[in-house]
């Protein structure tokens, strides 16, 4: 699967369609209240930082096996979002336009 976050991947290619994937997380309480001390101190927030690098990851796997239910090989211009749900849940999303290279 090519993925480009431009249109232009140097191919000729027929659109598929819009194909997303989302995944919201939530925080652990101990994770908030190490990371409330971190904000003391300074610094990465490490745990956090592995949990939107986790979420970024199971968006984009969905948004890939929704590629490929459509019969694509490439995704172009893909766009990542997040925000919040409610306090203590993120959700990230990932989305962009599902092509066939011819």
């Amino acid at each position: 699967m090519i993925l480009s976050t431009t249109e232009n991947i140097g191919k000729d290619y027929e659109v598929v369609g819009l194909v997303e994937g989302s995944v919201v997380q939530s925080r652990h309480i101990g994770r908030d209240i190490l990371a409330g001390l971190k904000t003391i101190i300074g610094g990465e927030i490490k745990s956090y930082s592995d949990l939107m690098e986790t979420s970024r990851k199971v968006a984009n796997q969905r948004m890939i096996d929704s590629a490929k239910s459509k019969g694509a090989n490439a995704i172009v211009s893909i766009k990542y979002q997040t925000a919040d749900v409610m306090q203590g849940a993120a959700e990230v999303m990932v989305y962009g336009t599902a092509v066939k290279t011819k």
